[in-house]
């Protein structure tokens, strides 16, 4: 006979067993199996410590390649880290903190981010903004400043 535990806040009977979980940080993700104690219904499970040491390690290394992903991006974008943060948002502070894996970025300022990896000719829009320099967007008539 299996091994069953009773959940103590749903009351549902949970068995041992693993499950994918999606590990994200930044821009990246990876999936992992997550060993623990699940319900049949899919609901909530339960995990002891060691049951989340790969989720740990998965979202460390995560952490230490989106690091050098943003220092990468801003170094092929020629922006300084004063002025990615001027124009990402959060300021240099900020960014010394992206590429060092000390915190993460905002959901905003990883949006900005990949998009200005995907379109780079976009800085000098964003520069533009945030001197408050910017005109109407294209294609629409009548926007004012």
């Amino acid at each position: 006979m299996t091994e069953t535990r009773i959940h103590p806040e749903t009351g549902a009977r949970l068995r041992r067993g693993v499950r994918a979980q999606t590990v994200r940080y930044g821009s990246l993700a990876r999936e992992i199996d997550v060993p623990g104690w699940y319900p049949e219904d899919g609901g909530e499970g339960i995990h002891a410590g060691t049951d989340l040491a790969e989720a740990d390690s998965a979202y460390r290394e995560l952490r230490e390649e989106y690091a050098a992903h943003v220092r990468a991006a801003r170094k092929r974008l020629k922006l300084s880290q004063e002025e990615a943060g001027r124009i990402i948002g959060g300021g240099k502070r900020a960014f010394q903190k992206y590429e060092s894996g000390a915190t993460p970025p905002s959901d905003a300022a990883v949006g900005l981010i990949e998009l200005l990896i995907r379109h780079p000719e976009e800085v000098e829009m964003l520069r533009a903004i945030r001197a408050g320099l910017r005109g109407p967007p294209e294609g629409v008539k009548g926007a004012e400043r």
